[in-house]
């Protein structure tokens, strides 16, 4: 069958890796969109606040050398460093068939690893567009999985009052940028 020429976008889902039950969050993305671009819609869809380094893992097999980040990255890549404000989603993935597994990891201290699967092509325009998900993301600088896999097993006490684990509103994600205060 041939590819459609208006499958414009992407359907992404997002895992984190080492918590059970899983969280997880599957959206819609612009295939021409940078991968600095893809990054800032994880971080909304998880519920991240975007306060820390992050960057894309890829490779074949498990040794999953090459990255795609920030520049500044390069110099500690043992394989291939591409640009994430250069590469667009549509470069990355070219003609191959998806679907198509790479990690993000996000805060290099609490090591929050997800797993990104490009699940299929499709057409549409717009914005990212959160399609579903499940669970609520642990806090920005909880301590990492193994400390929040003891929180939600009552081993330690939760950081952060009022957080609910549960708790997930595919509606209430909202992709656009939060306006920065400006300092007087």
């Amino acid at each position: 069958m041939a590819k459609a020429k208006n499958e414009n976008r992407v359907v992404v889902k997002v895992f984190l890796y080492g918590i059970q039950p899983q969280i997880w969050r599957q959206f819609s993305i612009s295939s021409e969109v940078t991968f600095i671009a893809l990054s800032n819609a994880i971080q909304p869809a998880m519920g991240w606040d975007n306060r820390h380094p992050h960057e894309f893992r890829h490779g074949k097999g498990k040794r999953l050398v090459d990255v795609i980040g920030p520049i500044g990255l390069e110099d500690q890549t043992d394989g291939e460093f591409q640009d994430e404000s250069v590469l667009t989603i549509a470069e990355f993935l070219g003609k191959r068939k998806l679907p198509i597994r790479i990690l993000y990891r996000y805060d290099f201290v609490d090591e929050w690893i997800h797993e990104i699967v490009f699940e299929k092509r499709m057409a549409g325009e717009g914005g990212p567009e959160m399609l579903a998900g499940a669970r609520a993301c642990p806090p920005d600088d909880f301590g990492g999985t193994f400390q929040y896999m003891q929180a939600l097993h009552g081993e330690i006490e939760w950081a952060h009052p009022g957080y609910d684990p549960e708790a997930f509103d595919p509606m209430a994600i909202c992709f656009e940028p939060k306006k920065s205060k400006r300092a007087r």
